[in-house]
């Protein structure tokens, strides 16, 4: 394959391409056939692994997902990402349309700029670059190259690539490294790349009481106080002091409903909502475990029926340091003269799923408009992008063979 045959891609045209997909999840609006040509025409074999199932959003929904490798042999360097965005909010609040991915002044606008449509044209340009090259000598780049990209990040999380790692794993497919281009970076392109993610669990608890009268309370049952005692109980206890690299794990409660418009009437139900942050130090099911037992200390001292629901969306990961994560540190610092900072703060993201089939850490653009009016990302900063992310495949793929 000589250089004149294969394409370079740009990466701010690519991005806007993507951006002009309206993809607020579940839709795909196109925006995955986008990728996908353009990975055909860089010699990808593209699979498509559409799942169905409950959107978050009061329907089913189809999610597309895909995954590309180029190449058969080892190691297998994956990228994962994707093309779903957060709504838009009020449209007529941004500098320029949020679907039409305008530059102004050398800023491309528009939803999924910065999060993290950006990111995958990142990485799809430098692929570009690394083929190219190794074309204009005769050759082809060692071991194998991939994409994981999925519409359902931003969602439930639960048809998109939760789905496609279990289905990699049972087919064997086997990845040696991957990196996430969530916007990883905090004020400078680069500083910042994740190296772990708490988990997060989110409990919905019901007490069952009898309505009546409030003048009669011998006639009811009264879930109100049933249910501060509990959350007054959990939110007390401290559940660590912190675990290495991470802070201690918080427990919130984020709403107590008792829905009763009456001044005189006992109500007859009560609920409320909590969602626990964990780092390493536990895991969802011994969370769960202990949330149980508490509710049922509570119900054997009030008599009162307390139910709980629970959704564990990921657990705590960490990827450790060495020779994956000193890759890219590595080729970070080379490209832009700053090594990035090994951190485990913010939310959850896909990683926490790839975690099961190989190393994972999150690199990106700086994150400071994302899920914001307004989001964008200067076109420097996406060449810039390109360029640490050809640095990076180089370095890690070269350590990989090692």
């Amino acid at each position: 394959m000589s250089r004149a045959s294969t394409p370079v891609i740009d990466p701010v045209e690519l991005t806007q391409a993507l951006i002009r997909r309206p993809s607020v999840t579940p839709a795909d609006e196109g925006a995955m056939d986008v990728l996908e040509r353009h990975l055909t025409t860089l010699g990808f074999t593209c699979r498509r692994l559409a799942f169905e199932g409950p959107s978050g959003v009061g329907v089913d929904a189809r999610i597309e997902n895909l995954y590309a490798r180029r190449g058969t042999g080892s190691p297998n360097l994956c990228f994962a990402g994707h093309t779903d965005v957060v709504p838009t909010g009020p449209s007529d609040q941004w500098s320029a349309q949020p679907f039409e991915a305008e530059v102004k002044d050398g800023v491309l606008y528009g939803r999924g700029a910065v999060d993290m449509k950006g990111g995958i044209a990142a990485w799809v340009a430098a692929v570009s670059q690394v083929i190219a090259d190794h074309a204009k000598n005769g050759g082809e780049p060692a071991g194998s190259l991939s994409f994981l990209i999925t519409g359902d990040e931003e969602g439930p999380a639960l048809h998109g690539t939760k789905r496609v790692v279990e289905t990699l794993a049972a087919e064997g497919e086997v990845i040696d490294a991957c990196v996430v281009g969530e916007p990883s970076s905090s004020q400078q392109l680069g500083d910042m790349i994740k190296v772990g993610r708490r988990g997060s669990l989110n409990t919905w608890i019901t007490v069952q009481g009898k309505q009546g009268h409030v003048a009669y309370p011998e006639r009811a049952a009264n879930p109100a106080p049933v249910i501060a005692r509990l959350m007054t109980r959990l939110n007390d206890h401290v559940l660590d002091s912190g675990y290495e690299g991470f802070p201690p794990s918080n427990l919130e409660i984020t709403t107590i409903d008792i829905a009763n418009p009456a001044t005189n009437i006992i109500p007859a139900e009560a609920r409320a909502r909590l969602n626990i942050r964990f780092n390493p130090s536990h895991t969802g099911d011994a969370l769960i475990d202990w949330l149980n037992r508490e509710a049922g200390a509570v119900q054997a001292e009030t008599g009162l029926q307390i139910t709980l629901e629970h959704l564990c969306s990921g657990e705590a990961f960490l990827t450790e340091p060495g020779d994956f994560v000193s890759a890219v540190q590595d080729a970070v610092e080379s490209e832009l003269g700053r090594r990035p900072e090994a951190s485990t703060t913010g939310g959850t993201s896909d990683a926490r799923f790839i975690r099961a089939l190989c190393p994972v850490l999150e690199l990106g653009l700086v994150g400071q408009t994302m899920h914001q009016i307004d989001e964008r990302v200067p076109t420097a900063e996406l060449e810039a992008l390109t360029a640490v992310y050809r640095r990076v495949i180089e370095t890690v793929m070269d350590r990989l063979r090692v």
